[in-house]
């Protein structure tokens, strides 16, 4: 079944859908009749010579002065060509299919003015597998994402670039090639196709989704790093975790309960141990707190995707046009910075218990760097320096870029989101922390092999068989190390790993 756009009911995993398998999106009857209604208001505004910002007037600065009807046209081709003015490298096909789907949700709440028929060009480019070039960086978050959203709108006009059947050429012919006709853009029109979040909210969309899926991920990576260190399983207990009452910390101790069961090697109390250290006995409060973010993140995003964000915005019903500030991306600014914040922190605790595995003093037995003739052989020593190093990185970019601003349009936009740059930072975290990950699963399986692969608890063994179905080998000698993290990196991202454990132990939280 297609994906119905209303303008209120689209959800972050049919975001997904659309952008990266790419299904099909269509327009509901209803949200049809709300478009039209909403141009015929428009057009008989035109004919009564009202004057309305973005219609009649110019943009930003410009809104005092006006622009007579005959050049009402030109007004919005004039305004995607300026806006077009990007740098960077393209953003992933992925993200840009978002946007179009993003975009069309928005302006089938009918608030915005424009024709059916471009609303539905917008939607035959996406289910066609027309994506147009969108570079990166540019965007302010405030008036939303006009840049990215120009260049998206600029094989609409004949302009620009786009990638169709793998071929990246010029709008206008990748239009044709896809046997899509080229729109005449009206009144309203090109103001409404760019002033929004989306730019932001697809790249956003996206990094939420693979970080919410990598939370349960790193839940059964750290039940194995728990059975390879020994550790006292006393600290999931749920008497502690519902003491505090966070539900996504009492989520996660339950999971843990749940991959551990049956292990010989975690085990309620351990001869000669008190506690762990952190990154072990207090995963459930630091996964958990990551997981509260994410919760956080979607609910902002997924109102988002389905809110009204363009200026001015058009009640026929009410007979009003209104301008405010919908387009301003603070409120997902900041949710996004706090989801690379939480999702940064799923790679430092990851990198901790690295560090535990591969460190003599520290492993509870295991041999010096999971080498079986260390001196010699290296082992897992470097794989711990590339995930410090990923760790590192993510740091920098966890810097949350809603808290600066910086004026533009001749002071009259003298606040701004950086919302962008907040997607932007949160996806490269979320590629890093999944490296980290990987490097995590491949470490972890050659320190249970060295405890005993048959004293795992059933789940976490499913997980350990499936790493090496992949064909990644227990590290005798020095091999090349990368194409084994690859490897790990891939089954992580295919959900392969959490569908081994839930294949035991039942359905994680």
């Amino acid at each position: 079944m297609p994906i119905v756009l209303d303008g209120g009911h689209l959800t972050i995993e049919q975001v997904v859908r659309a952008a990266r398998e790419h299904e099909v999106a269509s327009l509901s009857a209803k949200a049809g009749e709300a478009v039209c209604e909403a141009r015929e208001y428009v057009e008989r505004k035109l004919a009564e010579g009202a004057v309305i910002y973005g219609l009649t007037t110019g943009f930003g600065k410009f809104q005092d002065t006006f622009i007579p009807p005959e050049k009402a046209s030109l007004l919005q081709y004039n305004l995607i060509r300026s806006h077009s003015c990007g740098t960077g490298e393209p953003l992933p096909e992925e993200a840009v299919r978002a946007m179009l789907l993003l975009r069309v949700n928005a302006l089938a709440k009918g608030y915005s003015g424009v024709r059916l028929a471009t609303l539905e060009t917008l939607l035959d480019m996406l289910n066609r597998g027309l994506t147009p070039i969108v570079p990166e960086k540019g965007s302010l978050g405030a008036s939303g994402d006009l840049i990215q959203l120009a260049h998206m709108v600029l094989p609409m006009i004949g302009e620009g670039e786009a990638l169709y059947a793998g071929v990246r050429t010029g709008g206008r012919d990748a239009m044709a090639m896809a046997g899509i006709p080229l729109v005449e853009l009206a009144s309203k029109e090109g103001l409404a196709l760019i002033n929004g979040t989306q730019a932001m909210c697809a790249i956003g969309a996206l990094a939420l989704h693979d970080a919410t899926e990598m939370a349960r991920a790193a839940d059964v990576l750290a039940a194995m790093c728990c059975e390879a260190q020994l550790a006292i399983t006393k600290a999931f207990d749920p008497k502690i975790q519902e003491a505090r009452g966070h539900n996504c910390q009492i989520g996660v101790a339950a999971n843990l309960r749940k991959l551990l069961e049956g292990s010989k090697l975690a085990a309620a109390a351990v001869p000669g141990k008190v506690q762990d250290a952190y990154c072990i006995r207090c995963i459930p409060q630091i996964h958990g707190a990551s997981r509260e973010a994410f919760a956080y993140a979607t609910n902002v995003l997924t109102n988002e995707i389905n809110a009204a964000t363009d200026n001015p915005l058009i009640f026929a019903a009410d007979d009003e046009v209104l301008s405010g500030g919908n387009f301003h991306g603070q409120p997902v600014a900041i949710a996004l910075d706090t989801l690379g914040i939480a999702t940064a922190e799923l790679a430092g605790v990851s990198e901790r218990r690295i560090e535990r595995l591969v460190n003599p003093a520290l492993s509870n037995g295991l041999p010096a760097f999971l080498s079986p003739d260390g001196g010699l052989n290296s082992g897992f020593m470097i794989t711990q320096y590339a995930a410090a190093s990923l760790v590192s990185e993510n740091k920098i970019y966890a810097h949350p870029a809603s808290v600066d601003s910086i004026p533009s349009s001749a002071n009259q936009e003298d606040h701004v989101s950086m919302g962008a740059t907040a997607a932007r930072t949160a996806r490269m975290i979320a590629d890093n922390t999944l490296g980290v990950l990987a490097i995590e699963l491949f470490a972890v399986c050659q320190a249970l092999h060295l405890r005993g692969e048959g004293l795992m608890a059933p789940a976490t063994k499913a997980v350990y068989d499936r790493v090496r179905e992949a064909g990644v080998p227990v590290v005798g000698d020095d091999i090349l190390m990368y194409p084994q993290i690859e490897k790990c990196r891939t089954l992580i991202k295919a959900g392969e790993v959490v569908e081994a454990a839930e294949s035991v132990c039942g359905k994680l939280n």
